[in-house]
């Protein structure tokens, strides 16, 4: 079993990668120099330099944060997670299940209301975090999630970080079928077909799921 708290899953450029994050922000939130001196987002010491060292629940902090890029400046990023971890008396408070009341009520406080307007869409700030927020689950009563859905994927296809499954890389949602070993199948050479065969899933599914991980590769 995983520890979502203390197990590695992903290093840094692969976090960010799933996220569609630069690298660079990524860096900059697993600062100590943030937020009264602790990270926005929390992490483990890697094995080595370079290997895995963000857990699933630094995973979701990340994601969560993401919400807010484009809406909130670093320092107010850096204020609206002080507040979330002291009002929810919880230093996970960016991951935990009251994130999505309690939290998207700071969030907007910290953007100014609903003021705060999304470059695409001019989408209020409240409907683009709660849009992020549906794609964490939780179980039923409890306080921290299991897994976390990864946007650009279609509903097709639809495809999670689950750290009971494939030690925390992305997987199919339901065939538990991680994302690499058909991506890699694909560029082998194999047609959608052969790969869709091989492991029990529609063309249409295989071919989604290699267009966006191709083109998350490539970013």
């Amino acid at each position: 079993m995983v520890d979502r708290f203390s197990d590695p899953l992903l290093s840094i450029q692969e976090a960010a990668r799933h996220l569609q994050l630069p690298d660079r922000t990524l860096q900059r939130w697993l600062r100590h120099d943030n937020a009264a001196g602790a990270p926005l987002v929390h992490s483990v010491e890697p094995v080595k330099r370079g290997w895995p060292s963000l857990p699933f629940v630094a995973i979701v902090e990340a994601y969560v944060l993401r919400s807010l890029r484009g809406y909130l400046s670093m320092s107010r990023i850096r204020d609206a997670t002080e507040a979330v971890r002291n009002t929810f008396d919880d230093e996970y408070g960016l991951a935990t299940r009251r994130i999505a009341t309690d939290g998207v009520d700071i969030f907007v406080e910290y953007a100014d209301g609903e003021l705060a307007r999304a470059r695409d869409g001019q989408r209020p700030i409240r409907e683009v975090i709660t849009d992020y927020l549906h794609y964490i689950s939780w179980e039923p009563g409890e306080r921290y999630p299991y897994r976390l859905r990864l946007r650009q994927y279609p509903d097709v296809a639809p495809v999670v970080i689950d750290p009971r499954f494939g030690w925390g890389t992305p997987v199919v949602a339901g065939a538990n079928i991680q994302v690499d070993a058909i991506v890699g199948m694909w560029k082998a050479g194999e047609s959608l077909e052969t790969v869709a065969a091989e492991y029990g899933l529609s063309r249409d599914q295989v071919e989604a799921i290699c267009q966006v991980a191709t083109r998350d590769q490539a970013a």
